[in-house]
């Protein structure tokens, strides 16, 4: 099929590619780890240090399912200059002095950012807080002049990337950014993830919005005590 031919849904083979979670002890992103673990990719844990890194790394060795899995621990400069693409799940107030750092690690690479920009405050709950590039991809972009950052795994639960008895996750994820290719390859990564459909939702200055709706998200959960995600009709 030429590149003419080519239709929103032709999605290239990345299950070969390397992945490298920075803020991989978290939850969102250990989660993220475990998941691609499972689908077969060689994952990195990457943290600012690196016995910390590799013990979540053991810990999903450790669990239920997980003896063999591909995944191991390492300094977050590691564990970016090793992977083929790198997903970046640090706390937003790590956000820019982290991706600072590793500008040099980071450079050429597919940065897939997933920091959401939160505050909360009690009796009012969550809330997003301004950015000033206008989003955290957007900071990303221009931290990182030299990589090709794209925006996703906002709006998935960290609960249920972690438990064992969940098989799927049944839900779409919004991948936004300015580079097609890079796009394209970030969809057909959430597609490794059982259940889990990636779907183009927009240029990178769209992503502000995006971040911004976890804010929403985390209250529907509060109130109907679940793990909502979303997903897109008619796509």
């Amino acid at each position: 099929m030429t590149e003419q031919q080519k239709t929103p849904y032709d999605l290239p083979d990345v299950s070969g590619l390397s992945i490298g979670i920075l803020g991989g002890t978290g939850d969102q992103g250990k989660g993220l780890a475990r998941r691609f673990a499972l689908a077969g990719h060689r994952v990195t844990i990457g943290s600012r240090k690196a016995d910390r890194a590799q013990q979540a790394a053991d810990d999903l060795t450790g669990e239920r399912g997980g003896a063999g899995l591909p995944v191991s621990g390492a300094e977050n400069p590691v564990a970016a200059g090793r992977s083929d693409v790198v997903i970046v799940a640090v706390p937003w107030d790590g956000h820019k002095p982290t991706l600072e750092s590793l500008r040099a690690e980071l450079d050429g690479k597919i940065v897939v950012d997933c920091v959401n920009p939160l505050g909360f405050e009690k009796g009012k709950g969550a809330f997003a807080l301004p950015v000033e590039e206008g989003s955290a991809a957007e900071q990303a972009a221009a931290v990182l002049p030299g990589s090709r950052v794209v925006a996703a795994f906002h709006h998935v639960s960290a609960k249920l990337l972690l438990d064992p008895e969940v098989d799927g996750m049944e839900l779409d994820v919004l991948v936004l950014g300015n580079d097609r290719e890079a796009t394209d390859l970030v969809q057909a990564l959430a597609g490794r993830i059982p259940g889990m459909r990636g779907v183009y939702g927009g240029r990178l200055h769209n992503a502000g919005q995006v971040e911004a709706f976890t804010a929403n998200l985390i209250s529907m959960n509060r109130r109907y005590k679940a793990h909502a995600g979303l997903r897109i009709t008619d796509v």
